[in-house]
């Protein structure tokens, strides 16, 4: 686990630009809903593979945040519209919120 948080911090330190937005807008919206819907998608596929509950809340939030990442790394290119943590943010609440939902329904 050590190496993967020191590999996403360098991967994340060579960001070409940060994007200049606003914490609101149709945009964080989609954020939040496709975090949240990838991981309960996620949460259910570590199920149905025979992974335990927790285990399979675990892979479905990391699922989530590194498609998110992912995007925003892409982002971070030249061409692109730059870095957003507020964009991850809204990742973030989107991939809590679908963990939350999912186990809310395994009840």
């Amino acid at each position: 686990m050590r190496y993967l948080l020191l590999c996403g911090v360098l991967l994340l330190s060579g960001c070409s630009h940060m994007a200049n937005d606003s914490w609101s807008g149709q945009d964080k919206a989609q954020h939040f809903i496709a975090s949240a819907l990838l991981s309960v998608a996620g949460n259910e596929y570590a199920q149905h593979q025979g992974i335990g509950r927790d285990r399979s809340a675990a892979i479905g939030v990391m699922f989530s945040l590194g498609l998110g990442a992912s995007k925003e790394l892409w982002d971070s290119r030249s061409e692109g519209s730059g870095w957003s943590w507020k964009d991850f943010a809204w990742d973030l609440a989107g991939a809590t919120t679908g963990y939350t939902v999912w186990q809310l329904a395994q009840h």
